[in-house]
């Protein structure tokens, strides 16, 4: 994908946008994400001129230029460190982080003291190609440094022309993994807003297609959790239903991982997050 506009937005440019769309539909989304009975969302269509949107997605990186994560757990491409990739990634990306974004989604979710992230711990940029896949999982509940909780995952979607039937969409599996999931399009333009909680199970089903479905994402964090009581857990993977076995290691991987977290900090991995930025 090559972007040869050098004239690129600004993410103030991108900010002005967002807000605009997100004031004039704050209402409905805000009914929508506080349904009972489904894990709390809500997606938002056409979030930014047209044009904007398809030079996000032309300047997306080379598979080769970004990080493999592959195991039983996920297949996808991922991309953090922005100041590798076209500037116009990075104007994106901290366009949602903007205090007028994030003050809007804040009234949309009835979810207070947000706080974004510069350091795109788990956020950033992600592809997924033909084969790829995210087993259902619960994002990790706290930051980095787990002093503040992950509340709300964001999702922008890129890829011009990507059909439900491609696959690489989300799915939220509301009453467990016994159930059907409710899956949401990773439509071109469309911003999907999520809860992130110890029980928003959630996956990405398995690209059938031979092309690139790209997405933007950011998380936001608060001081406090998104539930009544105060949690804490590593990303936490389960197998789908058919994945009997599988799901039996996942959830052993899982304790495992939760065990030498609580005594490690940041764990013994080192966590992926864009380093040697300096953004206020």
């Amino acid at each position: 994908m090559k972007l040869t506009n050098i004239n690129y937005p600004t993410k103030h440019d991108y900010a002005v946008q967002i807000c605009k769309k997100l004031e004039q539909y704050k209402d409905e989304l805000h009914k929508e994400f506080i349904k009972k009975e489904q894990i709390n969302s809500c997606y938002i269509d056409d979030l930014l001129d047209e044009n904007y949107a398809k030079e996000i997605y032309q300047a997306f990186p080379q598979i080769e230029n970004l990080l493999l994560l592959k195991d039983i757990r996920e297949y996808k491409y991922v991309g953090m460190q922005m100041n590798k990739y076209h500037p116009i990634l990075e104007e994106i990306i901290y366009a949602f982080q903007d205090s007028r974004v994030v003050s809007l989604i804040s009234e949309i979710t009835s979810i207070k003291e947000l706080l974004p992230d510069k350091y795109l711990y788990a956020g950033g940029i992600s592809l997924m190609s033909k084969d790829c896949f995210l087993n259902p999982h619960l994002d990790n509940s706290h930051d980095k440094d787990r002093k503040n909780y992950r509340v709300l995952n964001l999702l922008y979607y890129v890829t011009p022309d990507w059909k439900q039937e491609y696959g690489g969409n989300l799915e939220l599996w509301e009453q467990g993994l016994k159930q059907n999931c409710r899956t949401i399009h990773s439509k071109f333009n469309r911003l999907v807003i999520m809860i992130t909680n110890k029980s928003s199970l959630h996956s990405v089903s398995k690209v059938n297609h031979q092309g690139q479905r790209c997405c933007v994402s950011n998380y936001y964090f608060s001081p406090k959790p998104a539930e009544s009581n105060e949690y804490f857990h590593v990303t936490s993977f389960r197998g789908r239903p058919e994945q009997r076995l599988r799901d039996i290691v996942l959830q052993g991987d899982a304790i495992l991982r939760n065990g030498i977290r609580k005594i490690f900090t940041h764990g013994i991995r080192k966590p992926h997050y864009y380093q040697n930025v300096d953004r206020k």
